[in-house]
């Protein structure tokens, strides 16, 4: 079988750009989101809508990419996606409104759609040998979690310098690179037994994802007209679910094999990519607001501390294949996901009066838990196919990830909200009795950063117990949170357990 050259490495590393910056566009977004709030004045759930909806694009489009790429070749869907997700940052930059840049993120996620299947397809053309396969994949999903530990610090280090729109500013120049570099340096690829591109099932799949989270936000973060729309648009997105899973079924080429599900391992790891994603996600949205905005962290200080997580889940996938040696693939996935739980637990101990250490000690063991599971449940994705469709298959993975960060970012990010909303009534209340203006008054209720710009209206003592209102008040969507997140590794773990006695049975 022939090994991979110079050309092939110097491709890889060209790849990694966008891979990089993929995933570093869903974290960089934690920490100007106080700013950028400050500055365009969205409601609580526009903010939702800024930073789930990248992530919601992307996983209801990549499988969909990835069989375009198929057909008109993987590198000029990689070319194409770059340059539309350098045009959309420019936008995202520049917004100057909360609709326009909802826009330019819908944009960014479905750039990155096209971006990511083609990565790691190229990646399996390019190289033929197993081991030098292996070895490119491992250094790609490196590159795709490193980002949860580069997007703090970098946005960090331009928000203390610039404004909020240089974090997605900063894509601009590297996907510049990409589309000069990438003809020289990446081969053309189109899968001769491509299978046809189905706009019907992506409809399906978008149709099905966007009205529950919608409704989701809608319930959690109300803005009048009462429960009857929210309602009205999960049971929408729950019937058009259905029938996307019916047709499904009955394609001989589905857009989603669901088939592969009987596999118990693979849908294991598929659930429990996007359950962990949920986690990781939703706690680092919480997480980075609560060092600024409670704690008073500058941005790059905030960053530093919450770099850990990042660094523990490459730390951790680092350590996964020695601790796989040693035990079954389901076995090691479990004892970390058993350290995750952990994490977890020390998260519910966050104090609003404490400082930083507890949530950065307990978020680093939380990633450090999950790196068996993106270390190893990467390779049971991809093995459970042909490998003419490991491209396919790993997209899958892929659309997991994002799935369950957006989703945790929606679900966490509107409980959060949900109880700070509950639990502000009444200092609210109090608030406005002092002498809060009405106009202040539902900022301040809605969310920690309408409450930080309403306290310099009212009278010193008022206002210090607005703000011990607020702060304790999103604390306690932290610890929730926090339980939420031991309780779904918990029961991840012993899903885990049992797969691994069963398969010790057969």
């Amino acid at each position: 079988m022939d090994r991979a050259g110079r050309r092939a490495w110097l491709g890889l590393a060209l790849l990694a750009l966008p891979t990089l910056l993929v995933g570093l566009d869903m974290n960089v977004l934690f920490l100007a989101l106080p700013r950028l709030t400050a500055d365009l004045g969205p409601s609580g759930t526009e903010q939702l809508w800024i930073t789930d909806s990248y992530g919601f694009m992307t996983a209801g489009f990549v499988i969909t990419m990835g069989t375009l790429g198929d057909r008109i070749g993987r590198r000029r869907l990689l070319l194409i996606g770059t340059a539309g997700f350098g045009a959309a940052s420019v936008l995202a930059a520049f917004s100057t409104g909360a609709t326009m840049l909802i826009a330019a993120r819908l944009l960014l996620g479905l750039a990155a759609a096209a971006l990511m299947p083609s990565t790691l397809a190229l990646i399996t053309s390019m190289f033929a040998d197993g081991r030098q396969r292996g070895r490119a994949i491992s250094i790609w999903a490196t590159c795709n979690f490193t980002s949860a530990a580069v997007g703090p610090v970098l946005g960090g280090f331009l928000l203390q310098h610039f404004w909020w729109g240089s974090v997605f500013l900063v894509a601009a120049p590297v996907m510049l690179l990409v589309l000069v570099a990438g003809p020289l340096l990446l081969p053309e690829y189109r899968n001769p037994d491509r299978g046809r591109l189905d706009l019907v099932s992506a409809a399906l799949s978008m149709g099905a994802v966007l009205p529950i989270v919608y409704g989701i936000k809608r319930l959690a973060v109300p803005e009048g007209g009462g429960p009857a729309l929210p309602v009205v648009a999960i049971v929408v997105g729950a019937g058009v679910g259905a029938l996307f899973v019916r047709r499904q079924l009955r394609l001989a080429t589905p857009l989603l094999d669901l088939r592969l599900f009987r596999n118990p391992t693979f849908t294991a790891v598929l659930c429990a990519l996007v359950l962990a994603g949920l986690v990781m996600a939703g706690t680092a949205l919480l997480g980075t607001q609560f060092l600024q905005s409670v704690l008073d962290l500058s941005p790059s200080t905030a960053a530093l501390w919450f770099a850990p997580m990042g660094l523990a889940v490459g730390l951790g996938t680092m350590l996964a294949p020695a601790l796989g040696r040693r035990l079954t693939t389901s076995a090691a996935i479990a004892v970390g996901l058993a350290g995750s739980v952990l994490g977890c637990l020390l998260i519910t101990q966050v104090g609003a009066g404490g400082g930083p250490l507890p949530l950065a000690v307990g978020v680093a063991v939380l990633a450090l838990g999950t790196g068996p599971l993106f270390a190893l449940g990467i390779g049971v994705v991809v093995g459970a196919v042909p490998a003419e469709r490991a491209g396919s298959a790993a997209s899958m993975s892929e659309t997991s990830n994002f799935f369950g960060a957006s989703l945790g970012m929606a679900l966490l990010g509107a409980a959060g909200a949900g109880l700070y909303h509950q639990r502000m009534a009444g200092p609210v209340a109090d608030a406005t009795s002092a002498g809060l203006p009405t106009e202040a008054a539902r900022p301040a209720g809605e969310t920690l950063a309408g409450a930080v710009g309403a306290a310099p209206q009212l009278p010193d003592r008022a206002a210090a117990d607005l703000l011990r209102a607020a702060h304790d008040a999103f604390t306690a969507g932290l610890q929730v949170a926090g339980v939420v997140g031991a309780v779904i590794f918990a029961g991840l773990a012993v899903w885990f357990l049992r797969v691994h006695r069963r398969s010790q049975r057969g």
